[in-house]
């Protein structure tokens, strides 16, 4: 939070963002879209979350949206992300502005297919936006975008028991949770929200773990993600599942059931992907290996272990 508030961090890649045209944008994201199918993902979530206001944070959504119906290497999940308070804003100001005036445009620009936005975010934080500001921004996102999902920042930083608000909104997802309390673990257990844990950003800002064993033995759904920003640059969902084994201590069975079919859950796609299953897309990854664990215990060696990756079917990456 030091580096937030000194105007580095988040607000260093807002600047660029801000300055870079349309067209760029969808160029290095493309970009970036491929080498993730290159290492084996084909379902990824987006985030805007770099504008902070709504003219780049449109921006932001209408490249997520073009390469969601153009680009056919990954499929995408696209979200909206309240991400961080512009400075000479509060957090007060910036609240009313998203209600007011942000998730309307949205919903109009939804209606009128210009943009496709499948989930919401808010970081729920210290700093940020406070529990009731977050609560108030999810129920209008609700209450005004038909169909919309709430997946957002819980728990990373400070204790805040967000985690209430989100199992009494019905949220799809909260992520991180290295703050999680063990009341809110209890919680989560009794809900469909899916716990998302974020190995990288733990190890690379330093963090208190997650307590990921005490969550799978209550009983919650958990699931894993790259936190790909240019915070935790990691293309490969290889190296998360190894970090969650070695790190936070789950199985390899467990860590491949996180990173397939509780992804897809937590993304409301769970009917379509996440497994191999009679009547669902045929997004697959073939390896190379006697031993499917070889591509979470091979540290490091995915590039050499996968032979293809199919998306609805199709063949988009290929080992030269």
């Amino acid at each position: 939070m030091e580096i937030h508030e000194a105007g580095g961090g988040i607000h260093f890649t807002v600047k660029h963002t801000k300055e870079a045209s349309e067209e760029k944008l969808y160029q290095s994201f493309t970009q970036r879209l491929g080498n993730f199918s290159k290492f084996g993902t084909t379902f990824v979530e987006c985030k805007s979350g770099y504008g902070l206001e709504w003219q780049t944070e449109h921006k932001m959504l209408r490249v997520i949206t073009k390469a969601k119906r153009e680009f056919k290497s990954i499929n995408i999940s696209s979200t909206y992300l309240a991400h961080a308070v512009p400075k000479n804003t509060s957090a007060k100001e910036l609240t009313q502005d998203i209600v007011e005036n942000q998730i309307p445009t949205m919903r109009n620009l939804i209606m009128s297919k210009e943009i496709d936005v499948d989930n919401i975010d808010v970081f729920c934080e210290k700093g940020v936006f406070d529990v009731n500001q977050t609560e108030r921004i999810l129920k209008k996102a609700l209450e005004s975008i038909q169909g919309i999902q709430i997946n957002f920042h819980s728990n990373e930083l400070f204790p805040l028991n967000s985690v209430e608000m989100a199992v009494r909104l019905g949220s799809k997802a909260v992520s991180h949770l290295e703050e999680i309390s063990d009341s809110e673990i209890e919680l989560m257990a009794k809900s469909e929200t899916v716990g998302i844990l974020l190995p990288t950003t733990a190890i690379i800002m330093q963090l208190k773990r997650p307590p990921a064993r005490k969550m799978l033995n209550s009983g919650c759904i958990m699931a894993l993600g790259s936190d790909f920003n240019p915070n935790a640059y990691c293309y490969a969902m290889p190296m998360i599942m190894n970090y969650a084994c070695v790190d936070l201590r789950l199985s390899m069975n467990e860590a491949l059931v996180a990173a397939t079919l509780n992804s897809a859950f937590a993304l409301g796609v769970e009917k379509t992907r996440g497994s191999i299953e009679v009547g669902k897309c045929a997004d697959l990854v073939i390896i190379d290996s006697q031993r499917w664990e070889n591509i979470i215990y091979q540290m490091g060696a995915h590039s050499n272990l996968i032979k293809y990756v199919f998306v609805n079917g199709n063949i988009v990456h290929q080992k030269e």
